[in-house]
């Protein structure tokens, strides 16, 4: 988990399970070594974006910001109409179905001694990000899943032809306005292209 603080064993084994159920995702991306499962690749930038954002990280916030893409290859977004209100049942949807499986797997037999239910119930309230604006921790996982979208998809999200620039600055607006200070200060730290530069600077109204 790089500079996160080591998980006991039964977390441990918590999060192989969860990556075991990342690794079926029939999605790629590249790896050094070959293609990756793309929901793997996901969880460990969610991983290494949480040791920057909250290097003390408890174990019941480690695991929900790994499963945040808990099997979302199963719900594609062409399921759900191609509009504003479909975009947002999609998500809703999304959220939903993984924080419940999440919740299944954390009762596995195979994990001992058992994750108190207390905490299966904080991580899957996480995942579903419960509280955005007066949880802090779910603050934590909604600035990580900012910054890996910055960091890692933005510039390839912003080429795609079907996207104008307006609703390109648009949508960086919008997930501006869903990130802390803190996570403010991490995403002008980043490196980006020039034409992705000049887009988040319109976004954010720098002249």
């Amino acid at each position: 988990m790089d500079a996160l603080g080591p998980l006991e064993g039964n977390y441990a084994t918590a999060l192989k399970l969860i990556d075991e159920a990342h690794a079926k995702d029939p999605n790629t991306s590249p790896g050094p070594d070959g293609p990756v499962p793309y929901e793997l690749h996901y969880a460990q930038k969610m991983t290494r974006w949480l040791v920057v954002r909250e290097p003390d990280a408890s174990a019941v916030l480690q695991l929900a910001c790994r499963a945040q893409h808990f099997r979302r290859w199963e719900i594609p977004r062409s399921t759900y109409p191609m509009t504003r209100p479909g975009y947002l049942t999609w998500r809703t949807k999304l959220k939903s179905q993984a924080a419940s499986q999440v919740a299944e797997l954390l009762g596995s037999p195979a994990i001992q001694p058992p994750i108190p239910p207390e905490e299966v119930n904080r991580i899957a309230g996480l995942i579903r990000k419960e509280g955005l604006g007066q949880d802090e921790e779910t603050q934590v996982v909604e600035d990580v899943a900012c910054l890996v979208f910055l960091d890692d998809q933005f510039d390839d999200f912003e080429k795609r032809p079907e996207i104008d620039e307006d609703k390109v600055v648009s949508i960086l607006k919008k997930t501006w306005a869903k990130m802390s200070p803190r996570g403010h200060a991490l995403a002008l730290q980043m490196q980006f292209s020039d034409r992705a530069k000049a887009l988040i600077e319109k976004a954010l109204g720098v002249e």
